[in-house]
This record gives C-alpha cells, structure tokens and sequence, in this order.
C-alpha cells in the first residue's frame, strides 16, 4: 500500500492563524483601531510566525527553499507548506499490512 504524506498538521494550523491573524490586524489598523484587538493579534500573529518558522526548520526533508519562504512574514508559511508538500509527494513511502 502506497500512503503519499502531508506535510505536518501542526505546520498548516500555525500557517493558516499567522495569516489570518495578520488580515486580522491589517483590517483593524486600517478601520478602526481598536487596542484590544491589536493587543490579542499581535501575540498570536507573532507566536504562528515563529511556529512556523521553526517548525518548518526543524522538519527533517525541508529544502532550503521552505525554510527561507517560512521566514516571509503572513503567507510564507502557507508557501513553504507548498513546498514540503512538492517533497513529500515526490517520495512516497510504502507501509506493509501487519499480519493478525
């Protein structure tokens, strides 16, 4: 049996809540302003950013090409995700059943 992996589900949710974090903050700067929400978004934004980043880092078949996209602040960690993806893809790895 032939199992294509994904790059690690903990790297997509750190990826999509540094993205969505910093819409989140680019919409407030650019409405209203508010403290509180700059206040909780901007710890969350920097928190994913550096998940990422580290995570994508520590990841064992991460090409140098999405470990520098992960440093891109807001969509480079969905852009290295895409090329963890691209390396996973190309090696599949084959599991054997386990007789019972």
């Amino acid at each position: 049996m032939t199992v294509h992996l994904r790059s690690p589900r903990h790297l997509r949710i750190a990826a999509h809540a540094e993205l969505v974090s910093l819409i989140v903050m680019l919409a407030n700067v650019s409405t209203v302003h508010l403290k509180p929400i700059s206040s909780l978004m901007g710890p969350t934004h920097g928190c994913a950013y550096l998940f990422v980043v580290i995570g994508t880092c520590r990841c064992t078949p991460a090409p140098a090409a999405a470990k520098l996209l992960a440093v891109v602040p807001g969509i480079g960690g969905l852009l290295a995700l895409r090329q963890l993806d691209r390396v996973y893809a190309a090696r599949p790895r084959t599991e054997q059943a386990i007789p019972s």
